[in-house]
């Protein structure tokens, strides 16, 4: 993304950063989703992407015990199955919507999944850049 720069307004950065996403390798998208917290659980950590993580779970970690229960053995039956951690753009989604995610997509075979949860981390990527530029 530096090398990229300067960029001519936020719109340019947003496509650059789509762009440079896109072009990465599997490998690169895994390190990036080892990041990530798992959804529904509490973030402990400090700072700006902690804090956004957990707005951004907001609704999810919400939810009443029971479903923080199902949802995190959904995510262990996610993990072990794919071997990252489930990703989901969860801005405004309750616990138990991420759940039906969480079930749906383990239907999914493991390179379409990828697909998916890099999917997924580009519209957080999205959402936290605009956040940074102070458009949300």
């Amino acid at each position: 993304m530096t090398a990229l720069r300067p960029f001519a307004d936020a719109d340019d950065l947003q496509a650059a950063a789509e762009r440079v996403w896109r072009g990465l390798d599997r490998s690169a998208w895994l390190e990036a989703f080892a990041a990530h917290p798992r959804i529904g659980e509490r973030v402990e950590s400090r700072g700006r992407f902690s804090t956004w993580s957990r707005h951004e779970q907001e609704q999810a970690a919400s939810a009443d015990e029971a479903v923080l229960a199902d949802l995190a053995a959904c995510n262990r039956a996610y993990e072990e199955r794919f071997g990252h951690v489930l990703l989901v753009f969860a801005t405004g989604r309750t616990a138990a919507e991420v759940l039906d995610l969480c079930r749906q997509r383990l239907g999914n075979e493991p390179e379409a999944e990828v697909q998916v949860a890099a999917a997924e981390q580009a519209k957080i990527t999205d959402l936290r850049l605009r956040r940074l530029l102070g458009i949300v």
